[in-house]
């Protein structure tokens, strides 16, 4: 009976999957971004949903629309324009007096308010972790400080932008064969790191998207390169807008539409103090305090599985672990 009751609780109440879908509200925001069909309850609700909804796509839309498009071309110009000054203070000053302004613009066309916290802990180099809950988190992030980013090098509009960011700073572009190759990249991060010139690396160690009510592993790749690592911890509030981004069920552009017609995306962030690896932690041991920490302030739930478990099946070695679990409770001396 006790297993045929965890079996039952296990599907019921899953922990890993629930935290890869929509959260449900406690009350409804008259969006019908959830499972319930909430604006059909009464005639009157159903009247005021279409007025709201007019209202978010005919008016805010169109002017959020042309905020971000004005944000991401003044970015593409100011930053290729930085890529020619010469190398100095001069030019670390102008990038990050441009990359505040562009991205301040681009959070208006979220209509993101942001309330700080701490600030006293903000990185000024280093590495920089937070939980991941969409893409914006970086315009969230980069409006109160500036960062290197780190990420895949793509081609089309995103690999110009990558291209101008990348001559008015040092972020680091991985090419798809490099990204396998875990010495050449620890080694890129570690020379960027021992640079105190440049700006501190932003990174989301979880590796995917989790829906604001949760914190799921953290890889523990930029644990091991050594020095300070800042903790940002980002919760958002879900009564004016949903910030998760449902990567296996929604596309980029799919996610910006619904973020650009919400009513707002109101979130705050608190920057926690530095930590640096206790003497005999491993990286794990130190990933996982990190983690902690942010999921603590952000009043979120603290997970041990591994955030890729949202497009790959659970690895073997995690079922054995179960299974020797399981052999222990049922062992008679």
């Amino acid at each position: 009976m006790y297993f045929a009751k965890s079996g039952a609780e296990a599907i019921i109440e899953d922990e890993v999957t629930s935290c890869f879908s929509t959260a449900e509200l406690p009350s409804w925001n008259f969006l019908t971004r959830t499972n319930q069909g909430y604006q059909f309850i009464s005639v009157r609700l159903t009247i005021l949903w279409w007025l709201g909804c007019i209202f978010r796509y005919a008016f805010l839309f169109p002017f959020r629309y042309l905020l971000a498009v004005i944000g991401v071309g003044w970015l593409i110009i100011c930053t290729a324009f930085i890529g020619y000054l010469p190398e100095g203070q001069f030019k670390r000053q102008m990038n990050s007096y441009v990359t505040l302004m562009c991205y301040r613009i681009l959070s208006r066309a979220c209509s993101l308010i942001i309330t700080y916290h701490n600030e006293e802990n903000k990185a000024k180099n280093g590495i920089c972790v937070a939980n991941h809950t969409s893409p914006i988190d970086v315009i969230v992030l980069s409006c109160d400080n500036c960062y290197a980013l780190v990420g895949q090098a793509h081609s089309g509009f995103l690999g110009v932008i990558q291209r101008a960011m990348g001559r008015a700073t040092s972020h680091i572009w991985f090419e798809r064969s490099e990204i396998k190759d875990r010495e050449a990249v620890a080694k890129r991060l570690q020379e960027h790191v021992e640079d105190e010139n440049k700006l501190p690396i932003l990174i989301f160690p979880e590796g995917t998207c989790i829906n604001n009510t949760s914190v799921m592993m953290f890889k523990k790749g930029s644990f091991e390169v050594g020095g300070k690592i800042y903790p940002v911890a980002i919760k958002y509030d879900p009564l004016f807008g949903d910030a998760f981004w449902n990567s296996s069920k929604q596309s980029m552009v799919r996610h910006l539409i619904n973020i650009m017609t919400s009513w707002a995306l109101v979130c705050d962030v608190w920057y926690l103090p530095p930590q640096e690896k206790q003497p005999g932690e491993d990286a794990i041991q130190f990933a996982n305090r990190v983690k902690a920490l942010i999921a603590s302030k952000g009043g979120l739930v603290d997970l041990e599985w591994d955030g890729q478990l949202k497009r790959k099946k659970a690895k073997e070695e995690w079922k054995e672990k179960a299974k020797e679990d399981y052999s222990k409770l049922i062992k008679v001396d």
